[in-house]
């Protein structure tokens, strides 16, 4: 017994090792991120792994919030309130939009009903390289390019989106929207009222993923914006990297731009994060 109890006790402690070390690569590459942000160009060129920066300085922040003027401008407000706007607009309309597309396909009888469904999953195979430049051509002929619906209508439903939402619903009973049917709801007041709230958990997961696909979203971007006053932050970033500011590798405040950039989709991911990972489907009818 003894023996057995000491054997789970070593083994439990190479797990805990195991995962500790696990930790420790997965977070490593986000330490020397925070700690490159506070260094100088020529302190990161010579020590780009290093966890402690000589000297120390805060000139990066400064640059990045508009308190410095050395060493060119950095537009990063304006790229963060560009996204911000554009990430909550595609995550409302993908919420919204893709969960309507989800119900009809889930719940209402009409022809083409699979093949529609069909369409949806063959769309989701194609490699969303391959339609960056038809909706770049699309967005010329409809003079929205460089625009702001431009950025946001094209992408603001999702098959993804379309098809999580319709397995959701799928799983609520079909006895519930006859009780709603039976007490005069009709489709609206029935997908709205009865089962939407039911889906919650879809929901919740919808609009994480939305909100983190859009905000982290670079390739459509690209093509669909060639205004530097509506660059978002992925494309601002991307401009930076490139050498947009001029001499100097620009390291410190490339990473402390990158730092800032994964914040916001850190805290809506924690903020729902108990919901996405305990969130079971509620509600049903009484035996």
């Amino acid at each position: 017994m003894a023996r057995a109890s000491s054997r789970s006790t070593t083994q439990r402690a190479v797990g805990y090792l195991v995962l500790e070390v696990g930790s420790l690569l997965f977070l490593g590459p986000f330490l020397v991120q925070i700690a490159t942000s506070f260094k100088t160009d020529p302190d990161a060129t010579a020590h780009p792994l290093s966890l402690l920066a000589h000297p120390a300085t805060l000139s990066v922040w400064r640059r990045l919030f508009g308190y410095g003027d050395s060493g060119g401008s950095v537009d990063f407000l304006r790229w963060l309130f560009n996204s911000t706007v554009i990430a909550v607009c595609i995550t409302l309309g993908r919420v919204f939009l893709d969960s309507l597309a989800g119900y009809a396909l889930a719940r209402l009888a009409f022809p083409g009903r699979r093949m529609i469904f069909a369409l949806i999953l063959a769309i989701m195979s194609v490699p969303n390289v391959v339609l960056l430049i038809p909706r770049f051509l699309v967005l010329k002929e409809l003079g929205l390019y460089s625009t702001y619906p431009g950025m946001i209508l094209p992408i603001a439903a999702d098959a993804a989106g379309i098809f999580i939402m319709r397995q959701f619903f799928l799983q609520i009973p079909a006895s519930v929207e006859e009780a709603a049917r039976v007490d005069g709801a009709g489709i609206w007041r029935t997908y709205w009222s009865v089962v939407l709230p039911l889906a919650r958990p879809g929901l919740i997961t919808l609009t994480i993923l939305s909100f983190q696909s859009s905000w982290n979203e670079f390739s459509y971007f690209l093509v669909a914006n060639g205004d530097p006053n509506k660059f978002t932050l992925t494309t601002g970033l991307a401009n930076l990297t490139s050498g947009s500011l001029g001499a100097g590798n620009q390291f410190p405040l490339s990473m402390g731009a990158a730092l800032l950039t994964t914040i916001p989709v850190a805290i809506v991911f924690f903020a729902f994060q108990r919901q996405f990972t305990g969130g079971r489907l509620g509600g049903g009818v009484k035996g």
